[in-house]
C-alpha cells in the first residue's frame, strides 16, 4: 500500500518573512485619557505641566481677554532659583501673564543684550506667589518677588493698545516702558528664534551701568533674601543650598549663571612667574668681568 503524497505546505513559504499579526487598537479608558484643558486656552499648557494638589503655585483660571478701560497693565519679575537661577519677566496682555525666562537678569546698560527664552503664560494671580515649588514638580525651587510694577507697550510716539502689543509679538519686535520699584523707562524685546529673544534696555535717563541684580538683590514684597524665603518655606535642604549659593552669587561679581548670548571673552592672564634671562641679567657680563 503507498503512503499518501505529502500535500501542499500549510503556512508560510520558506523565505517568507512572517507578517506581523494586526491587533486591535488599544481602546482607552476614561481614566487613560489625558484631562481636556482646552477650556484654560493660553493656560492649558501651564495647568498641565503643574500639580496643584502638591505645589503652592495658583491654578491657572481663565479671565477675562483685556484689563479694564483705566486700569494700567502689570508687570512682575520673579527671582527663580530652578535647575538654574534665572529671571522671569511677566507682562500682563489679554487676561495673563506673557513669560520670558532671563537668565542674567535684566540689565540697565543699553550695551546689554540679555537672553530672554519665552515660555507659557502664567495666570494673573502668579503675580503674588513667593515661595518654595517642591521638588519632583516642574519649575522646582525658591521664587523671590523680585520687582513690581506697571508697564505699557510703546507705539511711535504714544503709548500702544492691546492691538498694538498682538501686531508687535507676530512682528517679533515689542517696545514697551516699565515703571517698577527697581526697573523702569523704555525697553524691548526681540525675537531671535522660535522662542528665543533678546531684553535690551532703551538709552534713556534710567539706563545705567551699574548691576542692579546685585546692588538690589531682596523682594520687593519681603525684604527677604531667597535663603530667608526658602527657610520660611520650608524647602529640603538641597533647596536651602541653592537659594544660599543664588544669594552669594548676587554678591560676588561675575559668579552668576552664564548668559549663551554673551561673546567668549578674552582668555585669562597667565599668572607672572619669573622672567626668563632676569637671572642671567643681574650677572655681569663676560666682557664686563675681564675689563673689571
Amino acid at each position: 500500500m503507498r503512503a499518501a503524497e505529502p500535500g501542499p505546505a500549510i503556512g508560510r513559504r520558506r523565505g517568507e518573512r512572517r507578517r506581523p499579526s494586526r491587533r486591535p487598537p488599544a481602546v482607552r479608558t476614561e481614566d487613560d485619557r489625558p484631562p481636556d484643558l482646552s477650556r484654560y486656552g493660553q493656560l492649558a499648557e501651564y495647568n498641565r505641566k503643574r500639580h496643584f494638589g502638591v505645589t503652592p503655585e495658583p491654578p491657572g483660571e481663565p479671565r477675562a481677554g483685556a484689563a479694564s478701560p483705566g486700569r494700567p497693565l502689570v508687570f512682575v519679575v520673579q527671582k527663580h532659583r530652578a535647575s538654574r537661577l534665572h529671571y522671569d519677566l511677566r507682562l500682563e496682555h489679554r487676561g495673563v501673564m506673557l513669560s520670558w525666562a532671563v537668565p542674567k537678569g535684566p540689565s540697565l546698560n543699553p550695551a546689554d543684550k540679555r537672553l530672554a527664552m519665552q515660555t507659557e503664560p502664567h495666570p494673573l494671580d502668579y503675580n503674588q506667589f513667593e515661595g518654595v515649588i517642591p521638588e519632583g514638580e516642574y519649575g522646582a525651587g525658591t521664587v523671590m518677588i523680585w520687582d513690581v510694577g506697571v508697564w505699557a507697550p510703546i507705539a511711535g510716539d504714544r503709548l500702544g493698545t492691546v492691538e498694538d502689543v498682538d501686531r508687535q509679538l507676530a512682528k517679533g519686535q515689542l517696545k514697551f516702558l516699565l515703571l517698577g520699584r527697581k526697573l523702569a523707562g523704555a525697553w524691548t524685546l526681540v525675537r531671535r528664534g522660535d522662542r528665543q529673544w533678546l531684553l535690551i534696555k532703551h538709552r534713556d535717563e534710567y539706563a545705567a551701568l551699574d548691576d542692579v541684580t546685585r546692588a538690589r538683590p531682596r523682594s520687593v514684597v519681603s525684604d527677604r533674601t531667597m535663603a530667608e524665603i526658602a527657610r520660611a518655606a520650608g524647602a529640603t535642604p538641597r533647596q536651602l543650598e541653592l537659594a544660599s549659593r543664588a544669594d552669594r552669587d548676587d554678591t560676588v561679581p561675575g559668579s552668576g549663571p552664564p548668559d549663551p548670548e554673551a561673546p567668549a571673552g578674552p582668555a585669562k592672564p597667565r599668572a607672572a612667574g619669573p622672567v626668563r634671562g632676569a637671572r642671567a641679567a643681574r650677572r655681569p657680563s663676560r666682557e664686563a668681568r675681564r675689563s673689571a
